[in-house]
């Protein structure tokens, strides 16, 4: 992963305890994370930016149930304080693009695949916060478990659910192998569609994101309907952020300007051209 500014980037083994910090080529330093089921899911960290232009990391450092956050130039902890740890496991961190929140899609013993949602500024103030049940209400209507997220804009966020499904609420709901939009600003889904595939992970592109569960394909998030798709390219079919450790998570990345995706395959890297918004 890279930082906003392109100046750093984090290198780690998906299910490793270590990962480098690096700017440009330079080692800036080594990081860790605690080994307590390390191998059991993806390592928790995440590069973005504060309104003040300061590039932050987010990652945990000593507990996998603590966030903590860092100035990346200087490695100061800007989370101290008392803390206390909540029974979750963080993992795929992502900062908003307005870095007023972090988005973790991380999971709980049972094991089962959750959603949060922290308010990073206030977090900055009190560290608690990150300790607490995040911006997300109690009861968002979700009663699937929940595969990959992604931010969409500073406001929404692309949720992915599987076929598990641990209860079953009386409020509007997100079932089972579909894909929602949920805003934060009106705390509610503003689409909600079920797919007739797995969606595995997620990427985000404009009002678009990009699957990646066998092959990748790219998805109108309104509709929920598959734009365009590339069953020649071959990715992983592992879904969710914990178990299955003979299975790579998938390898892929996009242009900043969504116009292209890479896709790691066993002996090379295939480029796709995402087709136009307006095609």
């Amino acid at each position: 992963m890279v930082s906003p500014s392109g100046r750093y980037s984090v290198v780690c083994a998906e299910r490793g305890t270590k990962a480098l910090l690096l700017e440009g080529t330079r080692v800036v330093r080594e990081l860790t994370r605690s080994p307590h089921h390390a191998e059991d899911f993806d390592y928790p960290v995440a590069l973005g930016a504060l309104r003040d232009g300061r590039e932050i990391l987010v990652h945990c450092p000593e507990d996998c149930a603590v966030l903590q956050v860092e100035d990346v130039a200087s490695g100061q902890r800007l989370t101290t304080g008392t803390r206390q740890a909540k029974d979750v496991f963080h993992s795929r961190l992502s900062v908003s693009r307005d870095a007023r929140h972090l988005l973790v899609a991380g999971w709980v013993w049972h094991p089962y695949g959750i959603v949060e949602v922290f308010d990073l500024e206030s977090a900055l103030t009190d560290p608690a916060v990150l300790d607490g049940p995040g911006v997300l209400p109690t009861e968002p209507g979700l009663d699937a478990e929940v595969v990959s997220a992604c931010w969409l804009d500073h406001d929404r966020l692309a949720v992915a659910t599987g076929d598990y499904v641990l209860g079953d609420e009386e409020v509007p709901t997100m079932g089972p192998q579909q894909l929602g939009v949920w805003s934060l600003s009106r705390r509610r889904w503003l689409h909600r569609n079920r797919t007739a595939f797995e969606i595995g992970t997620l990427m985000a592109e404009g009002s678009r994101v990009v699957s990646l569960h066998g092959h990748p394909r790219l998805i109108d998030v309104t509709t929920g309907s598959v734009l365009a798709e590339w069953p020649e390219l071959d990715v992983s079919r592992r879904d969710g952020a914990y178990g299955v450790t003979h299975v790579q998570g998938p390898v892929a990345a996009l242009h900043p300007d969504g116009t292209r995706l890479a896709v790691a395959q066993a002996e090379s890297i295939a480029l796709v051209e995402l087709p136009a918004l307006d095609a």
